[in-house]
């Protein structure tokens, strides 16, 4: 079996941990936990005012990597010009998909989420939890073009929703 080589991160550089978001690298510390020395990457995540602390040996298990790059952000974006695809199944059943693809971490999964939720002013009103979800994927979406594109998070969030705005129904 092939083990794939584990990303090197340096403090001060933003990175994505798939359920939570864009953090960014504040240390890399060596503390002792039950009797064993470990290797600890510390992430801080302003928005939701906390630290995660992930052992080096368990990064690729978590899925922790480094911002997109320029092929994936172009290929996310393109997703939100597409044409929604709406399942015909039970919403609860959706919503859960749509949790998964915004917790998987992957930047074109949550674009799919955007674009499938996304509801022009004059369409039907969304559901409470369809409109949670909705923001959900966006403002995980906008917080990592925010840092690929060096700008305000308000900013991406208005860059993205311009861009599915004017996809071709």
């Amino acid at each position: 079996m092939k083990k794939s080589p584990v990303a090197t991160f340096s403090s001060g550089e933003y990175v994505v941990y798939p359920t939570h978001g864009v953090g960014k690298v504040t240390n890399i510390a060596k503390q002792t936990i039950a009797g064993s020395e470990l290797e600890l990457l510390v992430v801080n995540f302003d928005k939701d005012k906390m630290t995660l602390r992930v052992p080096m040996a368990k990064l690729d298990k978590v899925g922790l990597r480094k911002i997109s790059n320029e092929t994936t952000m172009k290929e996310a974006l393109a997703t939100l010009k597409g044409k929604p695809r709406v399942k015909k199944i039970m919403w609860s059943r959706r919503a859960q998909e749509y949790e998964n693809k915004i917790n998987s971490g992957n930047p074109v999964a949550v674009a799919e989420v955007i674009r499938d939720l996304y509801r022009n002013e004059n369409l039907a009103e969304q559901s409470y939890s369809e409109r949670q979800i909705y923001e959900h994927a966006v403002e995980r979406l906008a917080s990592e073009v925010a840092v690929y594109d060096n700008i305000s998070v308000e900013e991406a969030s208005k860059k993205l929703l311009d861009t599915v705005a004017t996809r071709n129904l």
